[in-house]
């Protein structure tokens, strides 16, 4: 992790009020193994530890409160990451980048935050307790997976199991169709 100003910060129990009134700016990689909640439904656990780590960089500054209130502080934290994915078109491992570029208002608490998050737009964050920046980090990674992961293109040819006769007949072409005997009585009269 490297601190950039005077003071050295904590990510982990971050005086954000205090961050933004130095102007801080703190960066640092992440082992993507370290992220557990993140790392949980990836394709292979064995990928992980191969995984590039994530980079990240925060840095904090106060802007004016509304209505000439004392100033907010705010947040603007960045990453950048790759994590093994299954794609859902041909199943194998695909390297999925993700990228974070979010701004976060400081509020008082999470009373505040939830008091205030119906009427606001940008995404709220509690000064107490302490925010855990790691562990927003992983959130806003979480919530930058993409829905549906695929290659461009599968690496690996697809194959249609109705048109590949390498595969064993399935119960549907061996039984017979059910109105194949009303078509031969038809045909008999």
């Amino acid at each position: 992790m490297r601190n950039e100003g005077k003071s050295t910060w904590n990510p982990a129990r971050l005086d954000a009020m205090a961050f933004a009134r130095a102007e801080g700016r703190v960066s640092g990689q992440l082992a993507l193994s370290a992220l557990s909640r993140l790392t949980e439904d990836l394709h292979d656990r064995a990928l992980v530890g191969a995984a590039p780590p994530v980079e990240w960089v925060l840095s904090g500054e106060l802007r004016p409160g509304a209505g000439g209130a004392d100033p907010d502080a705010w947040l603007h934290l960045q990453a950048t990451a790759s994590v093994p994915l299954t794609c859902q078109r041909c199943l194998g491992a695909v390297q999925t980048p993700l990228e974070i570029d979010h701004w976060f208002r400081m509020v008082a608490d999470e009373a505040a935050a939830e008091a205030q998050d119906d009427d606001c737009e940008e995404d709220l964050l509690a000064l107490e307790p302490l925010p855990n920046l790691v562990e927003v980090l992983e959130d806003e990674l979480i919530m930058g997976l993409p829905l549906v992961p695929m290659h461009e293109e599968c690496p690996q040819g697809l194959v249609n199991p109705a048109e590949d006769r390498s595969l064993p007949a399935t119960e549907a072409e061996e039984k017979p169709h059910p109105f194949a005997a009303l078509a031969a009585l038809k045909k008999a009269k």
